[in-house]
């Protein structure tokens, strides 16, 4: 069995079992909360691997839920939601989840997130260089190459880009982006992320219109994808 640990905290029975199943057959260890209580209490109790944790829950909703768990819990957290709206998805991304999935869901997509997320939560450290078809990054190193030459970047362009990287799968939100790379002063200054988001596309993607590596999630912020 999969030594990772997956917590579920959901108030739907139907859904507990559908993602006990779809995990424990994919060799995942999982644990079951149905309140936000119970739930805090076993994340306490025995920190898992990973969370995935649901917006309407019975006695406290999910969006407080995950600010008391970033408090302490610094592993991937996935929202599932009947919630669709930009508002709720981009609230969730900002008060630090990894990734936010609407319910209904297809388990193929469910799965590739999740292994995004444990693979980007441990990135930098275990993978300090990054091969992303015809061009690599080396964290330690602080280099970018393409077909083996050296890119020249700019320190907001690499940074912006070592950001996205180091959150590999993850979606980060505009806010997000700005506050980090240019300063909370900046949340507001959108289009300083788009200049730079389509500079690094021009540099890194082989066709910059048609990003495989840099990806818009729209009208919400960015996600960077690893392809082989």
């Amino acid at each position: 069995m999969n030594s990772a640990e997956i917590l579920i905290i959901d108030d739907e029975m139907q859904i507990r079992r559908l993602l006990e199943i779809t995990l424990e057959s994919n060799e995942f260890k999982v644990v079951e909360a149905a309140t936000a209580k119970d739930g805090l209490i076993a994340a306490a109790n025995h920190p898992p691997d990973m969370i995935l944790l649901d917006i309407g829950l019975p006695d406290e909703n999910g969006q407080i839920v995950l600010q008391k768990l970033r408090e302490w819990y610094n592993k991937p957290i996935i929202i599932l939601s009947v919630l669709s709206d930009e508002e709720n998805i981009v609230k969730a991304l900002d008060n630090g989840a990894n990734d936010y999935l609407v319910k209904p869901f297809r388990t193929g997509e469910l799965l590739a997130r999740i292994r995004s997320a444990m693979r980007s939560s441990t990135t930098e450290e275990k993978y300090p260089v990054i091969d992303c078809n015809g061009f690599q990054i080396d964290l330690s190193a602080r280099t970018v190459k393409k077909n083996n030459e050296l890119i020249k970047l700019t320190a907001t362009e690499y940074s912006l880009l070592a950001l996205l990287v180091k959150n590999e799968g993850k979606v980060l939100t505009h806010q997000y982006l700005l506050r980090e790379v240019w300063g909370p002063g900046y949340i507001n200054q959108s289009q300083y992320l788009r200049v730079f988001i389509a500079q690094l596309r021009k540099k890194i993607e082989s066709d910059p219109n048609v990003p495989e590596h840099i990806l818009t999630e729209s009208g919400i912020g960015y996600r960077f994808i690893v392809k082989d």
